[in-house]
């Protein structure tokens, strides 16, 4: 019995970090798929919002023809958004940034375009108008939600594969870290509101 208690003593030894790793794999690829489903949501959000613009544009074209200009940069911003997309397998700090400037370009096309309305009143109390406005509130309010969301993911997959000793099987076994959503570049300065 002597002689095979070194070789149960290695197998227990084996076993346990067999489990270790197996545990801690099955884990880090469960945190890992909730933060691209998170992202995939985010992504969703967005193009919610790219569907509603072609009404949007619509809706204002019909009170507003001679408003081409902003018409027309909101739909060169809204292709623009749209096909800037991230594979959630390919999250990285650099394709994160270029989705934010896409998004980014569509928000402010978005804003010329609300502000453009304030000259048409009529406009402003249109149904259908007033309606996709408030679906549009609605989704940015989704957006907000998703990016948020997606960074709690991203979170807790980061600190699972970040901390002792995990980091060192995060590393044998492939798992880097994801990017958050950041802020906009410039949205920490509080707008100047004059009257």
């Amino acid at each position: 019995m002597k002689k095979f208690l070194p070789w149960i003593i290695i197998g227990i030894i084996v076993i346990g970090l067999y489990s270790w790793g197996k545990n801690f794999n099955n884990t880090a690829v469960e945190y890992e798929a909730d933060a691209k489903t998170a992202w995939s949501n985010v992504e969703s959000a967005y193009q919610r919002r790219a569907d509603l613009i072609p009404n949007l544009v619509a809706t204002v074209k019909g009170y507003a023809a001679h408003e081409k200009e902003t018409l027309e940069g909101v739909i060169k911003a809204r292709s623009e958004a749209t096909k800037t997309t991230i594979d959630a397998n390919s999250l990285t700090p650099e394709t994160m940034a270029q989705f934010q400037q896409a998004q980014q370009g569509l928000s402010g096309a978005l804003s010329r375009l609300l502000l453009t309305v304030e000259r048409y009143p009529d406009l402003k109390a249109d149904k259908s108008f007033l309606e996709l406005q408030s679906q549009l509130e609605g989704t940015e309010n989704r957006i907000s939600v998703e990016r948020n969301r997606y960074n709690e993911k991203v979170n807790k997959y980061d600190i699972f594969t970040t901390k002792f000793p995990g980091k060192l099987l995060a590393g044998l076994f492939g798992f880097e870290e994801m990017p958050r959503y950041k802020s906009d570049p410039g949205s920490k300065n509080a707008p100047k509101v004059e009257f």
